[in-house]
């Protein structure tokens, strides 16, 4: 089991063990222990807007040249970006600071290979065991004739732009489309709004003036209110909304209603299918039981894989199927990205609309959504407790499955990125979702 790798790399709030500016450091040197090991000579590092961004990318600079590995830095870029322009500088490995969705005072540390491809369980338990040594004993370094040497890559914001654009087909333009576009203050503000005008369309920015301490801030896919007002303000044809660092897209429709992961996969499925795509789609546990109904009307396949965009990967590699996602946004089309991309999601969206001529309201119907409640409860880890195994917890949610019979859904489990407990109830009916939830959210600890 992991120690400090979570679902999506290393989380913490900024200034605790172990989002410190030593900690950082020596993740870098351990990181460089194992990867240049195995023959990488060079890490492409980005970030987000948040402002611990620059302490750690300064640590993480350190530790990667203490190593021997050299470091090219690109600056504010989204995930996926810097995936893309790992490949296209032929570094042979890529470094994200940013803890995606999260608050401000969060930060994470994601480590990836060439193309954007996750570490290998066995890479990161092996990145730990050196960085371990790290925190007892210290770091070593190599002479100073094998120091790293570092690199600010200037055009990186360019570069991906052209790339994005790239993946809306070129008989295609999104003349006549008026688009609000919410960047969450994150990774994406220069690069989604420019994206989108750039093919043609009307846009309305919004959320776009990162400080610092904004990103996240009542904005992006995690809060869709702002977003909802402003297409149905300008009258616009459709929202998108991404995260942090953009590896989320949610998007609403011309009446105000938001279009969420699962209605995107399923439109994305849909056309697919009518395009001649043979294989299934792979969801997670959490995706909506409506959208496994929908795809499996269609004739499509679906599985469902552990939450997180990680195991969602795992489940395409093993089938070979190019199709996947979560409800909170994270969509994989391996025949256009390599990675979870929010702004090449939603061009493959706004392709199918145009194709068909269909607004994204009109589109996304044949889904019927099951009520579904989720929520988050904090918790503070106990030695030898399991919050989610006591008797009172065990019994409660037994008690709340047979009530639901084969109506609804019951799915308990800890975040991978945040000290949660998630708490997901679907049900027929939404008010009895929300109860049997709240039932067994009070039970936990």
């Amino acid at each position: 089991m992991r120690k400090y790798f979570g679902t999506d790399g290393v989380r913490g709030r900024v200034g605790e063990f172990p989002m410190t500016p030593d900690f950082a450091m020596k993740l870098g040197w351990a990181a460089g222990q194992v990867l240049g090991a195995e023959g990488v000579k060079e890490v492409l590092i980005g970030k987000d807007t948040r402002a611990s961004g620059y302490m750690l990318e300064s640590a993480l600079e350190a530790g990667f040249s203490s190593a021997g590995v050299n470091v090219s830095l690109v600056g504010p870029l989204p995930t996926p970006g810097v995936a893309y322009l790992t490949s296209t500088f032929r570094a042979d490995a890529g470094v994200v600071i940013s803890a995606s969705h999260n608050p401000f005072d969060d930060n994470g540390i994601k480590i990836f290979a060439q193309g954007g491809h996750k570490l290998t369980d066995d890479q990161e338990h092996e990145i730990e065991r050196w960085l371990q040594i790290a925190l007892e004993g210290g770091m070593t370094c190599v002479e100073s004739i094998l120091l790293g040497k570092a690199r600010r890559i200037d055009d990186a914001t360019g570069r991906y732009t052209e790339y994005c654009k790239a993946n809306l087909p070129g008989h295609l333009s999104l003349n006549g489309l008026k688009i609000v576009v919410d960047s969450a203050n994150g990774a994406a503000y220069k690069v989604a709004p420019a994206v989108y005008r750039e093919l043609g369309a009307d846009v309305i920015s919004i959320h776009d003036a990162p400080n610092g301490i904004n990103i996240n801030e009542r904005c992006g896919a995690t809060s869709m209110q702002s977003i909802r007002a402003a297409v149905l303000e300008h009258q616009a044809d459709l929202g998108i909304a991404l995260d942090g660092d953009a590896d989320r897209l949610m998007m609403v429709d011309d009446t105000g209603a938001v279009v969420d992961g699962d209605e995107l996969l399923f439109l994305l499925a849909k056309d697919a299918k009518a395009c001649g795509y043979e294989g299934g789609v792979v969801g997670t546990q959490m995706s909506n039981l409506g959208l496994e109904l929908a795809l499996e009307a269609l004739g499509i396949p679906f599985v469902r894989a552990k939450v997180g965009d990680r195991y969602v990967m795992e489940q395409l590699k093993a089938t070979g199927w190019r199709l996947g996602g979560e409800g909170s946004g994270h969509l994989l089309s391996l025949d256009h990205a390599s990675t979870g991309d929010a702004v090449i999601a939603s061009l493959r969206v706004l392709t199918c609309l145009l194709q068909q001529g269909k607004t994204l309201h009109d589109a996304k119907q044949g889904m019927h959504k099951l009520p579904q409640t989720l929520i988050n409860v904090r918790y503070t880890e106990q030695a030898g407790i399991d919050p989610l195994k006591t008797d009172k917890v065990e019994s409660t949610v037994a008690q709340v499955e047979a009530e639901l019979g084969q109506d609804g859904r019951v799915l308990l489990r800890k975040s991978g990125t945040e000290p949660l407990i998630r708490v997901m109830v679907e049900a027929v009916d939404a008010r009895r979702a929300q109860q049997a939830a709240e039932t067994i959210a009070n039970a936990l600890p």
